[in-house]
């Protein structure tokens, strides 16, 4: 269990080596080392079953250290929010050494995720950016699409960034439209997931398509289909949301509930 309170007054502890979205594993097999002191430029990032923990970037990764989405397909589910934090806080530690306002060189503050300029006294936090990720169902069959990016013969739910101004349960009606043509009623919210890959937050819906028709647009998603619970392509991977709301659904339809 992630305690989120930063041990700001704490110089050892457990340790994540973590380097280009890779983590080193720890002499347990998990991604935490032993216990130990910790490096000066390491950053606190909670504490795990009351173990304080910190995160040590690294320049490089040794050739077997696991890329985030192979620790979170082996571990419980449990790790993800450890996992999830770690990669998260250090894409932003990477991308935000310098204040976005003057430019000026940023500094880590101990009490808070937070890069504050000296100069001019602009703060930045860590970024999060909410995403819709949507199950679109008519009847028991389920509107599946792949994305170019996808590994040969995986098909997955439709995701897209909430725009400026935009609801979430707009952005599902809008996301859907333009991705695959399809018009949906009824919008039912699921969970959200926080999805580290740089660092969105998946907002999970179900939605119900008033048709069957589907016009890809060609760009983001390269091929969509309607399938059934008994005849379904390689799917997402277990420790995602979108594999949450596809086998929720498959269990609404055993069930009789759809």
């Amino acid at each position: 269990m992630l305690r989120r309170e930063l041990p700001h007054d704490v110089a050892a502890g457990r340790l994540i080596r973590l380097a280009a979205g890779r983590i080193a594993p720890g002499p347990d097999g998990t991604p935490l080392q032993a216990p130990q002191p910790w490096p000066e430029a390491a950053q606190p990032i909670g504490y795990w079953h009351d173990e304080p923990v910190a995160l040590s970037i690294e320049e490089s990764a040794d050739g077997d250290w696991p890329d985030g989405r192979d620790w979170l397909a082996q571990l419980p589910e449990s790790w993800f929010p450890l996992i999830s934090t770690a990669l998260q806080v250090a894409a932003w530690l990477r991308d935000h050494r310098y204040c976005g306002r003057c430019g000026a060189p940023a500094a880590k503050l101990d009490s808070e995720f937070a890069m504050h300029c000296e100069r001019c006294g602009h703060r930045n936090y860590p970024r999060i950016s909410p995403c819709i990720i949507t199950l679109v169902t008519h009847g028991n069959a389920m509107l599946l699409a792949r994305s170019p990016r996808f590994p040969p013969g995986r098909y997955s739910t439709l995701a897209g960034f909430i725009e400026p101004g935009e609801s979430a349960e707009d952005a599902v009606r809008r996301e859907i439209h333009e991705e695959v043509g399809v018009a949906v009623g009824r919008v039912r919210y699921f969970r959200s997931q926080a999805w580290p890959f740089p660092h969105a937050l998946m907002l999970g819906f179900f939605a119900e398509a008033a048709s069957r028709h589907i016009r890809i647009d060609g760009v983001e998603i390269a091929d969509a289909a309607w399938f059934l619970p008994g005849k379904l392509p390689q799917l997402p991977p277990l420790y995602s949301i979108s594999r949450a709301l596809i086998e929720t659904h498959l269990a609404e339809v055993a069930s009789g509930a759809r």
